[in-house]
């Protein structure tokens, strides 16, 4: 019988692919900000745009927990990278991105990665944490939240880059606290489990580093680092102590699966440069694109015909 854990998987991938680009649409129309404010979450929850986005991220981070249940954290990390995948094509057809030769390959070698964590990875549930693993998590919270405090006043791609990896830490320590939560056997069990709060505060503390990460320009780098920052120490944690898995024999495909998505990932950051920054609504301008990396407009023209040049973060 075929696991439910799978098509999670697959629901989780789009839902992610979708938020991705709703969210950076919103990040780039609201006001830079260089402090480590949570009021950015409130200037953005005002828009439609991006709350429309984050119930996107929010029902792909559902799918992501119900899919941990069963599946190891290396094989659902390192699929949630899949969605920039998704977001590219998006931008593609939906906001007339174009994507440079070097980074297609990327994004195919991306999905062939994926392909390969599939076929290797074993379904099971999950080993339950210690005490010492919990306060580890809640002292991760602590860090990652100092860090942050001093990577906001970094600008441009190496911005987007230093904030987007500290959400991917977030978001893998949620990762951890989920895979032994969704095996709770009662209601009761999971309310009370410390690991749920855990999960909830690195959740929060991740959205706001990837908010602030998306206004610096470059969805590609936030997003990209976010996936690659978040995948290996996932992988680490699930495979020592939380029972993941892999196929008898399978553990060379695993293996070079799991390395092609992350240096695919990492590649990824390489290439991106920041998108102009647009408020209020979509503007009827006309974009001229060069050939380069993704999400890198020169010019544009507006309806009056008049060509002018873009100003970067």
């Amino acid at each position: 019988m075929v696991s439910a854990g799978w098509y999670f998987l697959a629901a989780m991938i789009a839902a992610y692919g979708v938020a991705n680009l709703l969210q950076s649409v919103a990040a780039a129309r609201t006001t830079l900000h260089h402090t480590f404010d949570p009021g950015l979450l409130l200037r953005l929850a005002c828009q439609r745009t991006y709350l429309l986005g984050l119930g996107c991220q929010m029902l792909g981070f559902a799918l992501a927990f119900l899919a941990r249940r069963d599946l190891p954290l290396y094989l659902v990390q390192a699929a949630v990278a899949a969605g920039l995948g998704v977001t590219a094509l998006l931008g593609v057809l939906l906001l007339r991105w174009r994507l440079p030769v070097t980074e297609v390959v990327l994004l195919v070698l991306l999905l062939g990665g994926i392909a390969a964590l599939v076929l290797a990875a074993r379904p099971a549930q999950s080993r339950p944490l210690g005490p010492a693993a919990v306060v580890t998590l809640a002292a991760v919270l602590g860090v990652v939240g100092a860090l942050g405090f001093f990577a906001v006043r970094l600008r441009g791609v190496p911005g987007s880059v230093a904030l987007g990896a500290l959400a991917g830490l977030a978001f893998a320590a949620a990762a951890v606290a989920a895979r032994p939560l969704a095996s709770a056997e009662s209601f009761g069990d999971f309310v009370r489990d410390p690991l749920l709060y855990l999960l909830v505060a690195h959740s929060i503390v991740g959205q706001l580093l990837l908010g602030l990460a998306m206004q610096r320009g470059s969805t590609t780098a936030a997003v990209a680092a976010m996936d690659a920052a978040g995948a290996l120490p996932a992988a680490v944690v699930g495979l020592l102590l939380l029972d993941d898995r892999v196929w008898p024999g399978r553990e060379w495909l695993a293996a070079l699966g799991f390395l092609v998505t992350l240096l695919s990932v990492c590649a990824l950051t390489r290439y991106a440069e920041p998108q102009p920054r647009r408020k209020g609504r979509a503007p009827s301008y006309r974009f001229l694109y060069r050939k380069g990396p993704l999400l890198t407009p020169v010019a544009y023209t507006s309806a009056s015909g008049r060509r002018r040049r873009t100003t970067r973060s």
